[in-house]
């Protein structure tokens, strides 16, 4: 829905055919982050246990950060001449992985499965920049500069379940 162009133009000198690429891998990694946003928030309502208070505080900034990168993406895809669509089951039908399955859990179960969670937003962030690389600079510069902050907020959950010895330490 969301890759269908309705505009009859794009940012001046991208081509219809790149400008379609770009709005595809775009909406992609928008769907992605929206998804990451409430399961932020869905962890920050849910998590107990040791330590709980510090992951509660440190996720909402996470909630905050991540909204405006979806806001830009979604401006960009517009910008291209595409159709931003960030409806509920717009959004579940364009995912390709499965809900987050924990509800109230310890603080390492959440933070364990959300360190997956990154692993795979920032692995597919990575595929967007290769793809975004040939097409459009001002979209890849766009991911590159969130993938910065994605993989800082994946050191931050992984500081809580990192030993002394440097090993990760999942649940």
């Amino acid at each position: 829905m969301s890759s269908s162009k309705v505009a009859k133009f794009t940012a001046p000198s991208v081509s219809n055919d790149s400008s379609q690429q770009a709005i595809a891998a775009l909406d992609d990694r928008m769907v992605a982050l929206i998804d990451l946003q409430l399961t932020l928030k869905h962890i920050h309502w849910n998590v107990v246990g040791p330590n709980f208070i510090s992951v509660h505080e440190m996720l909402d900034p996470q909630v905050e950060s991540v909204r405006e990168m979806t806001d830009t993406l979604a401006e960009r895809i517009a910008t291209l001449g595409g159709v931003p669509v960030g409806t509920p089951k717009s959004i579940v039908d364009r995912r390709s992985w499965g809900e987050y399955s924990l509800g109230k859990a310890m603080v390492a179960e959440h933070l364990s499965a959300l360190d997956n969670v990154y692993t795979g937003i920032n692995k597919d962030h990575r595929k967007a920049i290769d793809t975004l690389g040939d097409i459009d600079p001002v979209s890849e510069d766009i991911v590159i500069s969130q993938l910065a902050e994605l993989e800082q907020f994946q050191w931050f959950i992984r500081a809580h379940l990192e030993s002394a010895d440097g090993e990760l330490k999942h649940s």
